[in-house]
Order: C-alpha cells, then sequence, then structure tokens
C-alpha cells in the first residue's frame, strides 16, 4: 500500500524523468558557462555596454553590445555585477553549476549547506569590497562591490564611521568564517587562547570510551573480499642476460605509483559532513512502520568526518636512502657462479643449468643438478661452499619450492638499502585493500612484500640485538599510519625498555590507545601492562557481546551492517575501530610478570582476531621458556632476524636458517608453511619525527582513545569515600545522571568541563552514596534512583 502511493508520488513531478531531468541538467551547465562569459568579458566591455538603455538593447536590433556573451551577457553583466554584488556575483554561476550537476546525478557538494554559505558570503564579500572602494565608483560602475555594496558600505559609514564599519565587518567575517569552517574555528581558538566548547557533541569531540557512554559515530570501511592472505606477484617484465653460460635476472623496479594528491587526501565525499547524526530510538519508531524503508532513506556514515580535515601522512617527508646504492657488478656474479661450479665439481657434483636472481641484498643462484644427484648431498656442502666464496653465510634452499630447482642465496658484498620510501611510494602498497596493510621490505627478486595483519591475525617478531627488529617494528608502524585515518585504527604501545616507542607519544590524541587512569599513552611499568592487557580482554569480551547481539561473527561484518545503519547506538552498539598492540620487549615482561602476562596474552591471541584486536610482540631472547609452546601455537606468522644459533632459529620459525642471516635489516617471514626471505625496509629516525609531528599538529580528538577500566585482583572494590567532604559538583553530577539514566565518568566529565580524575572522584562518592551501582568494566554503571523526585529527596536527607 505505501509503495503504491509513493510511485504516484513520483510521477507527479515531470522532472522525475530522466531525460527531463538530463535536459534541465545541460541547461544549467550552459547557462552557467555563458554567465562566466559574461562576467570575466565586463571587466574589459563595461564602459561601453553600460553607456546604452538596457530596455531598448533588449528591444532593438540594430543596437550591438561589445560583451562576448553579447546582449544576454551585457544584461546579465549590468543586473548581477554593477547593480548587484559586484564582482561577488561570479557565486551565481558556482551555484549554477551545482544545481546543473545535481540534475545530472553527480553530487560535487551538499546543495543546501553550499546555497546557505554562498549567499552569506556573496552578501559579506559585496559589503567589504563596497567599503575597500569606498566613493570611487568610476570601475564597473558602482566600484568591486556593485551597487548592494556601495550603498551598504556607505550607510554604515555613516551610521557608525569608517573605523566603526571596518571593525564591525572583520567582526562579522570572523565570526561567520568560526561557525562554519572548522579548521578556522581551531586556528581562531588557538591565536586567541578560546578554551573548546563545553558541550561539543560527542560524535565530534569526545572519543570512543564506551558502547553506553556516547552514542558513536561510525566509518565506511573498504568494500575488501574475504579472501586469504595472498601476496600479489604480479611484477615487471624480468630482464635476463647471460654471463659466462649463466642465466641472469635482474627484476626491473616495480612501479611507482603517484597519488592523487601531495598529502594523500582522505577519501571521504565532500557532502558527507551533512549525514554527521545517530538513528535514536524514537527515529525508528516514527518511521512509519516501516523501519527498513526508513534504513534505506539514509546514507552510509562515515566516521572519519570526525576528524574531517585530517589528511593522511604525504611521501615527501620520507628520504630515499638507496639513491647511491651499489649494484652487483658483472665480475662478482661470474665468479661467484665459477666458484660454485667449482666447489661442487669437487665432490662430484654436475651441474645442467645454473640461474641467477639478483635482488637487494642477495642474489638466488638456482642450479638444476645432473640426473642422479642426491639433493641431501648438496644440502651437506653448505659450509664448503660458503667457504669457497668467502661469504658472510650462505643458505642453500633445496629444493625450492614448485620450481624442481636448488637454490643458494649468496650476500652481495655491497648491498643495497631498501628506503621505506620506495616501498611505500611502490603501487602494490598504494592500491591494496588490505584492511591492515603492512608493507616490510623487497624479497630476493625485488618484489614489495605486504600482507594484511587482519589475516596473520598475531605477529612474532625476534632476533639477536642490533639486527634490525626495532626498525622492522617501526616499519610496520608506518605503514599502518600512512593508511588508516585516526578513527579506523588504534594502537596500544607497551615499551619496557621505556625508549624504543615514544617518538609515538605525539600521535597519542589520533591513534593511540590508553586506560582512563593513566597520564602516559605509552606503557613502561610492568604491572600496568598487566592492567592494559587486562582492559584489553575485557574490551575483547564487549566486542563478542556486540557480535552476538548482531548476529555476525567478525568485526568486518558488524562494521559493515552498523554503516548500513542496521544497528542502533542507543542499543550499545557502536563503531570498532581495529586495535593493534606492540610489544617491544616481550621477555623482559615474561621475567618479571610470567603468568600474569601470559594469561591475558594467550586469551587475547586466541580469540581477539575476530573483533579487530592484533598482537604484534618482539623479543630478543628467542628461548623456550620465553617462546612457550602457548605462543607459538597462536602465532603462525613470525619474523626472524639475525639469530646466533640453530637452536634459536628452530625455536622461532620451526627450522633452521635464521642463523644463517646477514644482519642489517636481512630477515626470514613464516606464516604457515611458506619460508621468505626479505630486506627489511629502512626507516630512520628524522623521518620518524617527521611522520609523528606532521599527524601530531593535525585536528585531533580530545584524548587517547579510552580502554575499559581494569581493577586488579589487589583492590578491595571501592576505596575509603567520605561522604562529608563531598564535591561541589556532588548533587550537579547526581541530578545529571538520574535525569540521563546513565551512570558515565565520562558524561560527568564532559557536562562539567572537568579533568578525568575529578569526575572519577565524584563517581566513586556518588556509588559511596547509593545513587549508582559499582563499576561493570566498559559498560556504564547502573543508576540506582528512577526519577529526580526520589533523587531530590535522598539529596534533602543526606546534606
Amino acid at each position: 500500500m505505501a509503495k503504491k502511493k509513493v510511485q504516484k508520488g513520483k510521477k507527479k513531478f515531470f522532472w522525475n524523468d530522466d531525460a527531463i531531468k538530463l535536459m534541465i541538467g545541460l541547461f544549467f551547465l550552459f547557462f552557467s558557462v555563458c554567465l562566466i562569459i559574461a562576467f570575466v568579458s565586463n571587466f574589459f566591455t563595461w564602459k561601453t555596454d553600460q553607456s546604452f538603455e538596457f530596455q531598448r538593447v533588449i528591444s532593438s536590433a540594430s543596437i550591438r553590445v561589445e560583451n562576448w556573451a553579447g546582449k544576454f551577457g551585457a544584461y546579465f553583466s549590468n543586473l548581477f555585477i554593477t547593480n548587484g554584488v559586484g564582482i561577488a556575483a561570479f557565486s551565481i554561476p558556482f551555484l549554477t553549476i551545482l544545481l546543473g550537476f545535481r540534475f545530472l546525478n553527480i553530487r560535487l557538494l551538499p546543495f543546501g549547506k553550499t546555497l546557505k554559505l554562498t549567499l552569506i558570503s556573496t552578501f559579506l564579500l559585496s559589503v567589504l569590497l563596497g567599503y575597500i572602494s569606498g566613493e570611487e565608483t568610476t570601475y564597473l560602475g558602482n566600484g568591486l562591490g556593485g551597487k548592494h555594496g556601495f550603498l551598504i558600505s556607505e550607510w554604515l559609514n555613516a551610521l557608525i564611521g569608517k573605523v566603526g564599519t571596518a571593525i564591525f565587518l572583520v567582526i562579522i567575517i570572523l565570526t561567520f568564517l568560526f561557525l562554519n569552517f572548522k579548521f578556522i574555528e581551531d586556528q581562531i581558538r588557538k591565536v586567541f587562547s578560546i578554551p573548546a566548547k563545553k558541550d561539543d557533541k560527542p560524535e565530534e569531540k569526545q572519543t570512543n570510551i564506551s558502547s553506553k557512554e556516547k552514542e558513536e559515530s561510525v566509518t565506511v570501511t573498504n568494500n575488501i573480499t574475504n579472501q586469504d592472505m595472498v601476496f600479489e606477484t604480479e611484477f615487471a617484465e624480468d630482464t635476463k642476460e647471460s654471463y659466462g653460460g649463466m642465466e641472469v635476472e635482474t627484476p626491473e623496479e616495480e612501479d611507482i605509483y603517484n597519488p592523487p594528491t601531495a598529502n594523500n587526501e582522505p577519501t571521504n565525499e565532500p557532502g558527507d559532513e551533512e549525514l554527521n547524526f545517530t538513528v535514536s530510538n524514537k527515529d525508528f519508531e516514527e518511521a512509519s512502520g516501516d523501519v527498513n524503508n526508513f534504513q534505506n532513506q539514509l546514507e552510509d556514515y562515515d566516521p572519519t568526518l570526525d576528524l574531517e580535515h585530517y589528511k593522511l601522512p604525504p611521501l615527501d617527508i620520507l628520504e630515499d636512502h638507496s639513491l647511491n646504492a651499489s649494484k652487483v657488478s658483472d665480475e662478482e656474479l661470474i665468479s661467484n657462479k665459477n666458484k660454485i661450479v667449482e666447489t661442487l665439481s669437487h665432490y662430484k657434483i654436475q651441474i645442467d643449468k645454473i640461474k641467477a636472481t639478483i635482488g637487494p641484498t642477495i642474489t638466488l643462484y638456482e642450479i638444476v643438478p645432473a640426473p642422479g644427484i642426491r639433493i641431501s648431498k648438496i644440502k651437506n656442502l653448505e659450509d664448503d661452499i660458503a667457504l669457497s666464496l668467502a661469504a658472510l653465510g650462505i643458505r642453500i634452499i633445496a629444493p625450492m619450492p614448485g620450481k624442481g630447482t636448488i637454490g643458494i642465496e649468496v650476500p652481495n658484498q655491497n648491498p643495497d638499502i631498501v628506503s621505506m620510501l620506495s616501498i611505500l611510494s611502490s603501487r602494490k602498497f598504494q592500491e591494496s585493500k588490505y584492511d591492515l596493510p603492512v608493507a616490510l621490505g623487497k624479497t630476493i627478486s625485488n618484489e614489495t612484500y605486504i600482507f594484511d595483519l587482519t589475516k596473520m591475525p598475531h605477529l612474532l617478531v625476534a632476533g639477536a640485538t642490533g639486527q634490525g627488529k626495532s626498525v622492522g617494528l617501526n616499519a610496520i608502524i608506518a605503514s599502518l599510519l600512512y593508511k588508516k585515518h585516526p578513527a579506523q585504527l588504534k594502537i596500544v604501545m607497551i615499551d619496557p625498555k621505556k625508549v624504543e616507542l615514544t617518538l609515538y607519544s605525539r600521535i597519542e590524541k589520533h591513534f593511540l590507545a590508553k586506560l582512563p587512569d593513566e597520564e602516559e599513552a605509552i606503557v613502561t611499568d610492568t604491572q600496568k601492562v598487566i592492567y592494559t592487557l587486562n582492559s584489553l580482554t575485557i574490551e575483547m569480551d564487549d566486542r563478542y557481546d556486540l557480535l552476538k547481539k548482531a548476529h555476525v561473527r567478525n568485526i568486518k561484518e558488524y562494521n559493515a551492517k552498523f554503516i548500513k545503519r542496521k544497528l542502533n547506538p542507543n542499543n550499545g552498539h557502536r563503531y570498532m575501530p581495529y586495535i593493534v598492540v606492540f610489544i617491544d620487549e616481550f621477555a623482559d615482561l615474561i621475567m618479571t610478570a610470567g603468568r600474569e602476562i601470559e594469561n591475558p596474552l594467550a586469551r587475547l591471541a586466541q580469540l581477539a582476531r575476530a573483533v579487530g584486536i592484533h598482537l604484534v610482540i618482539a623479543t630478543q631472547r628467542p628461548t623456550t621458556n620465553i617462546i612457550t609452546g602457548v605462543i607459538k601455537a597462536n602465532f603462525p606468522a613470525r619474523i626472524a632476524f639475525r639469530v646466533t644459533s640453530g637452536v634459536d632459529s628452530k625455536t622461532i620459525l620451526d627450522s633452521t636458517g635464521a642463523n644463517q642471516l646477514i644482519g642489517r635489516g636481512d630477515m626470514l617471514i613464516s606464516n604457515g608453511s611458506d619460508l621468505v626471505r626479505v630486506q627489511c625496509a629502512f626507516i630512520d629516525i628524522p623521518e620518524l619525527e617527521k611522520l609523528t609531528s606532521y599527524i601530531g599538529e593535525q585536528q585531533s580528538y580530545p584524548t587517547a582513545f579510552m580502554l575499559p577500566e581494569f581493577e586488579g585482583e589487589g583492590a578491595s572494590g571501592l576505596p575509603e569515600v567520605d561522604l562529608d567532604k563531598r564535591d561541589e559538583l556532588f548533587d550537579d553530577a547526581a541530578r545529571l545522571l538520574v535525569q540521563n539514566q546513565q551512570g558515565s565518568t565520562s558524561l560527568i566529565q564532559r557536562k562539567f568541563s572537568i579533568g578525568y580524575n575529578r569526575a572519577g572522584r565524584i563517581m566513586d562518592q556518588l556509588e559511596a552514596a547509593g545513587i549508582v551501582g559499582p563499576n561493570e568494566g566498559s559498560k556504564a554503571r547502573s543508576v540506582l534512583f528512577p526519577d529526580e523526585f526520589s533523587l531530590e529527596q535522598y539529596l534533602n536527607d543526606l546534606n
């Protein structure tokens, strides 16, 4: 019944016809072009054209005008510029262009909001230009501001004087900019030290603290298929040359992707800022009985509008460390080939074919032995070949997976440096559609190595001191910062050494997550690490509860459903950003805390992947008491930098090989049965400083992302509270919580503009007074008074 009414309503308007809409849209675009030509021409022809009476100009065919758009141009130029708003009249073709494209179903900007801002801007600009022109009206007839601007400015001059008019115009223009443009508001607040507004909406100012503490924003995620983690193998055609009977592959460098803009603008639709609202229960009830139809009328929501002016870091802040890199010479290739063949011939092993593939730090020699040669015989000659080549360490892969050859990896005499710039600027990374893309470096065949952290789902990084472990962690973090918006990703940083991750404190309000009562976002104290990991398990359990309510299996399905407005924020639903936990020195935590660390970490490793929480832990002591069976079972993806012994290599990778790496970022990556050798990309400290400074100077959230509160076993519940020394805001806070029926610390903090610690003390007093219930993790506390009348009676008795 309802659908029939809608269909009849559509037939009622003639412009619903696609052909009519096309004609109207093209007409507006044609009219806009003519106006622009006419207005530009008016700068040169206005003296001649305005000497005519325009009634005669239109009616008489004998009168000729000089405007490039003919009489049409002369008439509208006189109407809008000379007798109108001056050069501010260029706003008219701007609006007609938007209207024309709207009829063509192309939405460049939100028309309603743009119309309002443009009309106000036109009026102000006309008056400002009229004031500047003053009594000089010989240009464009009535000055730059047109007749409108001239008359208004003259009236203001007579009313409040020229100085008063100037001050008045400055105040009006700044107020207009302040109210309508967020980035200008931020600058004005910074210059004049104006505090932030007290009643900012949660979706604009508040971080995601809990599901009931605010109506949260949602984000538009990439439409990514549920593909397994696959490494792309499309690369440039190899150039093959021959040296002394050996086929040599020199893979060409990958195409460099040129981003569309220098600052890598986030892909927000221009008009999405109009949709910065959430759907309440009342909205659903009033939706004419058809909830699905009501939801279909709403557009997808984008949480990046919380920080709509945030820009992804540009590539030009990174340096190219490989500009003067040395290449492998022909003499080195031929010499190594001859020594390999000669060493094998000493043991009566004949070679039918040998081929070399040159990488940044390693050259892979693939040999095809003569029929009847046992592979194990060649495998056992690893040390002999290394001796003959005088190499730092070689690695034999027998056989090469899927190739039918035996690989011998030989370090180059002059290894190349793989810069982070070359990796992040590659087309493979720029066009990747992974949820959490990580670019680590280049393989032996010069391919950019990229993987999706969500498919790993956790990562164990190990290696001896000074072999590139910290640089590898920085490369992972930089990859995520270059691809994700702060609304889509939160990072927990645990640094027992206290010096490795301090640079990232600059991006605390953008990307970092912490406990509510902590001052520093980077966790260094062992006891606080225990609290943080247990807090993450609470967050994980809360997220699973939300998945259960939404009838979905993982975070990707949940967020997609939330974006389509199929989940109501008032029922506790919220958009879930990915959370990546970095632990820089895991061994130190295990040695000092042991099972208190391992238990929550094991829970996270086993369960957290489905709700978007991923772990990256690093250690320089890959021993069995550190990397236990529980850890290894839940970390199938592992990265091994150079270690000192084959036992350590087996502990990390379940195979040898890491002890034969050459250091300086040379690593092996294991993901199940695959083992790939990669040269880690190098990113220096000055580059990280530029990266974090660029992010830190941009628009941010008021605080870091708050994890759920966690009380350790040593806490015996509520601390002692003296109700005779209640906070002066105690009564007002009690009324606020009863009115909203929501026991939220952040609500008190936001409404009264006080710090978190004071709001927490007030909440403790409210709990001790029996007004709110006990803490329930990330959930809001229950309010024990049903209405304000009963509360007022209680407060009177208490006072």
